[in-house]
């Protein structure tokens, strides 16, 4: 089998897949700010079910990837767009589309072919990310998922500002103190934040089908439905949505992990993990060099711009 890690700020994600690329088992994990613990804790559980010689390759992605295969002993180390995009290539050749939205950024990407020809990413504004559509969710009292089934029963969806999270949250608030019906007010706020993500990610691209959505944003129906409503086409979203960027690197260890895999096995969650920092004045950088230790012995270094430390620990990120 071939192991995908995806490290985001709000979720950490591991995927198993068999030789064919077909998922075996997933794990959704929240990071919780923590995210060596996030990615021992998941290896660790998995450990329960399989040993470490099942494991032909690890691939990592995500805003936390450097620390990930440091930990972990990845053999592929690879951004989350081409993560994403390898993914939805392997679901479907014909995706030209892929809106990926998780807890804290969007990304969009276009596909030519299967590969990747242009992409952007948004990182500034909350707003249409899952952290401020489940505080939105909590205020309403609703789980994230009656979130979206309730914007699909609205018949006048609420005119709501989507530019900022700020002011979307004080624009719902005003119309919900004037009496406006529930699901209108949470099907206007999906309107309202797909055409955020359309006019501040996509930023005027030719957004052609088949369309996919990825990232545990899909889930919410009452966006997907307001996606289809903006594009006028069909918007996919996958049985496995949530896990697509660690899907996408474990097919990135299948096609090129070594023949001797760099994993360093599933380990025990009840092993010491500790990260340290240090400053290194051996140029004008100073860099501020972050070290993962692992059972008393580094594992790996990152965040130094010339690779001096991180070089020592497997490939770049």
């Amino acid at each position: 089998m071939y192991l995908g890690i995806d490290v985001g700020s709000v979720s950490t994600d591991l995927v198993l897949t068999d030789g064919e690329g077909a998922i075996t088992e997933a794990l959704y994990l929240k990071t919780g700010g923590d995210p060596a613990r996030a990615v021992s804790e998941g290896l660790a559980e998995l450990g329960l079910r399989h040993a470490d010689g099942e494991i032909l390759g690890l691939g990592v992605t995500g805003s936390g990837r450097a620390l990930a295969g440091a930990l972990a002993g990845a053999d592929v180390v690879k951004n989350e767009i081409t993560a994403h995009a390898v993914a939805a290539a392997a679901l479907d050749p014909e995706i030209r589309t892929v809106l990926e939205i998780g807890g804290q950024d969007s990304k969009i990407i276009l596909l030519r072919d299967g590969l990747v020809f242009d992409f952007a990413m948004n990182t500034v504004c909350a707003a249409g990310t899952g952290s401020f559509l489940d505080r939105q969710a909590q205020r309403l009292g609703l789980s994230p998922e009656e979130l979206g089934e309730l914007a699909l029963r609205s018949r006048s969806p609420a005119p709501i500002s989507g530019r900022c999270a700020v002011f979307a949250e004080s624009d719902l608030i005003h119309k919900q103190q004037a009496g406006s019906p529930t699901e209108d007010l949470v099907a206007g706020m999906c309107r309202a934040l797909v055409r955020n993500y359309l006019s501040n990610v996509a930023k005027g691209k030719r957004l052609l089908p088949k369309v996919c959505f990825q990232g545990g944003v899909a889930a919410n129906a009452g966006i997907r439905r307001a996606f289809e409503e903006e594009l006028g086409c069909r918007v996919l979203v996958p049985e496995h949505h949530k896990v697509m960027g660690a899907l996408g690197a474990a097919l990135l260890a299948k096609e090129k992990a070594p023949e001797k895999t760099l994993f360093r096995g599933f380990g025990d969650k009840d092993r010491s993990v500790r990260l340290d920092s240090f400053r290194c004045r051996d140029c004008e950088n100073h860099c501020q060099v972050s070290r993962v230790w692992y059972d008393g012995r580094p594992r790996g270094f990152f965040a130094d711009r010339c690779g001096k430390y991180s070089s020592r620990t497997g490939p770049p990120s």
